[in-house]
């Protein structure tokens, strides 16, 4: 385990991998003086997802106003900081070229060491900003817009990864279910705020499993069933409820996110889970968790909200526990948009 017990270390972190442009300023991995997000979200529902050419070029435009915005938010100065922290993948490459451009330059003018992050380990160490007592090891669920991960958090940036998603990311399935429903981007947060005036179990949509991987996701199929459910409600001229298939694609999505969960908490013998990602806010799935860890004397963690959508506090987090061990990244940092978790 790492020693506490040392000089205040101070982080500007930087985070632009998909469509939020994101600075912050976190002292010691935990406590988060500034945090500052640009978000487009906007913007790219105009197109029903994120555009990745129009994305780079947003973060373009916003990056040094958002880094200034940080600083002066958290009534700090440049030379205040002890390291740049940048994540540097996975993400879409043109949105984290920018981060890591900007990060390289503040670190090469001022000479402040520069830390290159992992996105992945930044959603998970965002649960380090609110529970304080939460250390190592742990088991996490990871779910967002572009990843589903199942993680054994063995150390401060040790991790054992047990199961991942084989084709569509849980969020990337509510967005594309959304879009079907005519309830557009963003997905997740408009099929959980309908999905609490459906019925559930009004459609039995699928729960895959993956024969080889009792851990592994798979989306695609839960998918293809609801449009497949759709498109024959329109065949036949059925009438289609809205907040049924939401409520019922939903319950499908969380009744496999929490078996697996739970399952690979007992297995690995531990006491402690928590989860991270955007989908992590989702209230139906938070509800889920907790009720299950409570009925089985698991400590639950979650971040906020707000810590669970990309940001840079969880960046400046992860790239803490990184500083601290030593971890330096040379000015040939690049970014890398299928970046594996525990690679460097």
């Amino acid at each position: 385990m790492i020693d506490m017990e040392q000089t205040d270390v101070t982080i500007l972190a930087i985070e632009t991998s998909c469509d939020e442009t994101a600075a912050a300023v976190v002292r010691n991995g935990r406590e988060v003086l500034s945090n500052i997000i640009s978000s487009q979200i906007d913007l790219h529902t105009l197109y029903g997802g994120v555009v990745p050419e129009i994305a780079s070029r947003k973060h373009i435009e916003k990056i040094n106003q958002v880094v200034l915005e940080a600083l002066q938010a958290a009534d700090k100065k440049l030379q205040d900081m002890d390291a740049i922290a940048v994540t540097y993948g996975p993400g879409l490459v043109g949105a984290l070229l920018v981060g890591v451009s900007a990060a390289k330059a503040i670190s090469f003018a001022s000479g402040i060491p520069l830390v290159g992050v992992h996105h992945i380990e930044g959603h998970i160490s965002a649960n380090y900003i609110e529970n304080r007592d939460l250390e190592p090891p742990f088991v996490c669920l990871v779910v967002s817009g572009g990843h589903s991960h199942l993680v054994v958090v063995k150390d401060y940036g040790e991790y054992e990864i047990l199961g991942r998603t084989r084709d569509d990311a849980a969020g990337e399935a509510f967005d594309k279910v959304a879009r079907a429903i005519g309830l557009g981007y963003p997905g997740g947060p408009k099929i959980d705020k309908v999905s609490k005036e459906g019925n559930p179990l009004a459609i039995q949509f699928p729960r895959a499993k993956v024969a080889d991987a009792v851990y592994d996701f798979s989306f695609s199929g839960l998918k293809s069933a609801v449009l497949n459910y759709l498109n024959s409600c329109e065949m036949k001229g059925i009438e289609v409820c809205q907040a049924d298939v939401a409520a019922s694609f939903q319950k499908a999505v969380v009744d496999v996110l929490v078996e697996h969960s739970i399952q690979a908490v007992q297995e690995c013998g531990m006491k402690k889970f928590a989860i991270a990602g955007g989908v992590a806010s989702n209230s139906s799935l938070r509800g889920a968790l907790e009720e299950a860890c409570r009925e089985r004397g698991i400590a639950f963690y979650h971040p906020s909200p707000i810590l669970c959508t990309d940001n840079a506090a969880m960046i400046g987090a992860a790239g803490y526990y990184e500083y601290i061990k030593g971890v330096r990244s040379g000015y040939d940092l690049n970014a890398v948009p299928n970046l594996k978790l525990g690679e460097r």
